[in-house]
């Protein structure tokens, strides 16, 4: 029997293959560039709580902002410095915290202000403009460009919606595995008997399936004798998004940019946060562990769209906000260490009265890693990546 991939697809959605959106399995872009080192880009959707994932305890008007388990105490948070501590959901990480592979810049934010809407800012921080003035490219895009990346198969975007973070003139292409992807027996025979003439669409759909399954459950394929365990040993969807943005960076690409969500904490901040921050952790963790040597060479940051307020809300949430903090882990940067140009958190410090106020644009910090990782020139990344922005005096986190 012979199937068109046409035909495959309408055979398995009669036969029970669903999709279903999800917050952890969101785009993923892939470029290939001219460089050794590597750039993940993760996008925290939802505006992560820098406050809440890294703790100036030493600030002393925080412990009459938000009461919480004391520094050290049995499940409380990690000190990190004397004056920062972290999350516990993140407890994980401290090893990379001592081998100076993680670290934190604090009190950052995109020039975006007051409004606080998730849609603006959350494009603001991917096109990497100062304002929104309807351009719809992205700074990873724009980054490609003054490489001279010229060749559509070097970046390709697995999910159901292209990411701003890379859209642009610089080519590209797009893949969409439906999330959730649910398959009966009798859609994986089917499965099974048009991938056994064609390896590439075999390959494609085995990829989608370790993307898709979630929850833990190994989703078990048939093809040409081979049993494929679409989790890998098992784990939630973020983990295999993260092993396999590791594989392709173990090959030949060199940027890959993605998105974790559920960080919109407006009530019971405290159990949504840690959640989001173990996805986040055993993210960061995959990725150490599947890039293997290539760690050495690659630079994570994980970015926000803004911060949250520093007072708890009535529900125990924290409400649309400011400054925040980035996460920044791997072997080419040199972590163990809390940047930042702190403000303080008295009345007079904070802005608009309830929020952290930004000292630094985010931006700044992204645009002196890539310059660090590829030697991109401050001419390009002021004029085309980041347009307007000035970068200022180089990071403390730069090897």
């Amino acid at each position: 029997m012979s199937l068109s991939r046409r035909a495959f697809l309408a055979r398995s959605l009669a036969l029970g293959c669903s999709a279903a959106a999800s917050p952890l399995l969101t785009p993923v872009t892939f470029a290939s560039a001219p460089w050794d080192n590597r750039l993940v880009v993760i996008i925290l959707r939802g505006a992560m709580d820098g406050l809440g994932t890294v703790l100036p305890y030493g600030d002393r008007d925080w412990a009459g902002l938000r009461p919480g388990p004391a520094v050290g105490s049995a499940g409380g948070p990690l000190d990190l410095d004397g004056r920062f501590a972290m999350n516990a959901a993140l407890a994980d990480l401290k090893p990379l915290w001592d081998a100076e592979e993680l670290g934190f810049v604090h009190a950052v934010s995109t020039p975006y202000r007051d409004k606080r809407s998730h849609f603006d800012g959350q494009d603001l921080l991917e096109a990497g403009t100062t304002t929104l003035d309807g351009s719809r490219d992205g700074w990873l895009n724009r980054l490609l460009q003054v490489s001279g990346a010229s060749d559509p198969s070097t970046a390709f975007a697995l999910g159901r919606d292209n990411m701003i973070l890379l859209q642009g003139r610089a080519p590209h292409s797009n893949w969409t595995p439906e999330v959730d992807l649910l398959m009966t027996p009798q859609a994986l025979r089917l499965a099974e008997m048009v991938m056994s003439a064609d390896p590439a669409f075999q390959s494609a759909l085995g990829e989608a399936l370790v993307l898709a399954a979630s929850d833990g459950d190994a989703v078990e394929l048939e093809m040409g004798g081979n049993m494929m365990d679409a989790m890998k040993g098992g784990g939630g969807g973020h983990k295999a998004l993260a092993s396999f943005a590791a594989q392709q960076l173990n090959g030949a690409a060199r940027i890959a940019a993605f998105s974790l969500g559920g960080w919109d904490t407006h009530s019971r901040q405290e159990r949504d946060l840690g959640n989001a921050l173990g996805r986040l952790s055993e993210t960061i963790a995959t990725l150490r562990a599947d890039l293997g040597a290539n760690w050495d060479r690659t630079a994570v940051l994980a970015m926000t769209e803004f911060g949250r307020t520093v007072r708890l809300n009535g529900t125990a949430g924290t409400d649309h906000g400011t400054g925040g903090a980035m996460l920044f882990a791997g072997g080419a940067l040199r972590g163990g260490q809390v940047v930042t140009d702190w403000p303080g958190l008295g009345e007079g410090d904070l802005y608009a009265g309830r929020d952290l106020m930004p000292t630094r644009d985010v931006r700044a910090h992204a645009a002196w890693v890539m310059r660090s990782l590829f030697g991109t020139s401050v001419s390009d990344l002021e004029r085309v990546v980041f347009p307007g922005i000035e970068m200022g005096a180089a990071p403390a986190h730069l090897l």
